[in-house]
């Protein structure tokens, strides 16, 4: 048996899940687009997708991320990562089976820190697929990679707490089911520095909330939305603080662990189903009286695909099992590197498709063009490359800072 080697009931449900993406989810991307496009609301709820969703429910594909048993099936980050990519490979899988971002990170911590409340009122419906939540972090004054840059108020007035500030790319504030908002923001400026965030449990329709607008992403207005939300002299009961006051900072890096190895498995998916677009339309096309595919140049893309995903998953799932086997702490500099490595090689298979297609593979007529808009945004979600670099660097640095004089010596 190898390191990374999955269960047997992972295993089952692969071959479940692989069965229904063929069965139900390719076969209903076009049905998605057409009735987005007969609504004319780019945040229309299309029927579709709550059908797939009933459908992925009375298989047991539901909440698989879920590390939890009470929750999900109770899966170890190794164990889902491959179902994580098999969802990758369509933008309406993951919703579909209720592990979309950012319910499965909202859901993660809601089952951490939130109260018995918390989880009867949102935890639950979330759970249930029949409410959609966003997380509020990033700020449009502020280079939020830094969390300690943040600059929402939340200031203490009695058993309430008055927020005030501006938050942006809050993704899924504009979906039709979001009601609730995870918001972070600062609570004490005088105190330690990764002590001066707090995050809180925010109803979106609370007096003093006001969705400005969405942002669109390389002109996509994404059917979640990309929020740039006002907080206006918002008052949220104490009884909503998550875990305590100060804790803010704590909470973002729980979060934000699994949610990045999860992009990062999803963009692996991305990879996945662009190479097999190339490698079909290189077959099918002919230029100079010879298929595409026959080019040098094309199988070397093609070669050089496969060798990078091979090498992005062997990382991914490397990262997966030291978070299962040492947890998520002393796995971020593999977490950190597949953050930087997946969506840049994804990026790469994804523009060289586009090229096999030529003037086709930018249009919407196939996925290539919101693939390439989706990846190359997630160099930026969850924290940029840079900043990821800068930390692996560090650590990197660190084991020879002891011996740095000796050695110049």
């Amino acid at each position: 048996m190898s390191l990374f080697e999955t269960s047997d009931r992972a295993k089952k449900y692969q071959a479940d899940l692989l069965e229904f993406m063929d069965s139900h989810i390719y076969p209903a991307e076009s049905v998605y687009h057409e009735q987005m496009a007969a609504s004319g609301d780019p945040h229309f709820q299309p029927p579709i997708i709550e059908e797939l969703k009933t459908e992925a429910r009375s298989r047991g594909l539901w909440n698989l991320f879920h590390p939890h048993p009470e929750w999900g099936p109770g899966l170890t980050n190794l164990e889902y990562a491959p179902l994580a990519e098999i969802m990758g490979r369509s933008h309406i899988a993951s919703e579909a089976c209720n592990c979309n971002a950012p319910d499965t990170g909202n859901m993660e911590v809601l089952t951490l820190f939130g109260s018995d409340e918390h989880k009867e009122k949102y935890l639950k419906p979330l759970l249930d697929g029949t409410m959609a939540s966003a997380f509020a972090m990033t700020e449009p004054r502020v280079a939020s990679s830094d969390a300690t840059n943040i600059e929402l108020r939340m200031e203490r007035d009695g058993d309430e707490y008055v927020l005030n500030g501006r938050k942006w790319f809050a993704s899924n504030a504009l979906h039709r089911n979001c009601k609730v908002l995870i918001v972070m923001g600062k609570t004490d400026p005088t105190t330690a520095v990764h002590r001066q965030q707090s995050m809180m449990v925010v109803p979106i329709d609370a007096p003093g909330v006001t969705v400005m607008r969405g942002l669109p992403v390389f002109g996509y207005q994404d059917r979640e939305g990309h929020a740039e939300i006002d907080f206006a002299d918002v008052r949220v009961p104490a009884k909503d603080l998550l875990k305590g006051e100060g804790e803010g900072f704590a909470i973002s890096q729980a979060r934000l662990g699994p949610g990045r190895i999860h992009h990062c498995m999803r963009a692996i998916g991305a990879a996945e189903r662009a190479l097999e677009l190339m490698c079909r339309r290189a077959q099918s096309r002919v230029t100079f009286g010879s298929p595409v595919a026959e080019r040098s140049n094309i199988q070397d893309w093609i070669a050089e695909a496969r060798i990078d995903i091979e090498m992005i998953r062997l990382l991914t799932l490397k990262a997966a099992h030291l978070m299962d086997t040492v947890g998520n702490k002393e796995a971020r500099t593999e977490i950190a590197a597949i953050k930087v490595a997946a969506p840049n090689i994804a990026l790469k298979i994804v523009d060289r498709a586009i090229q096999v297609y030529g003037a086709a593979g930018v249009t919407e007529d196939y996925p290539l063009a919101m693939m390439y808009a989706g990846l190359r945004t997630l160099r930026l979600a969850d924290g940029p490359d840079e900043v990821h670099k800068r930390a692996i660097a560090r650590q990197e640095l660190r084991q020879y800072r002891d011996t740095a004089t000796t050695a110049v010596n």
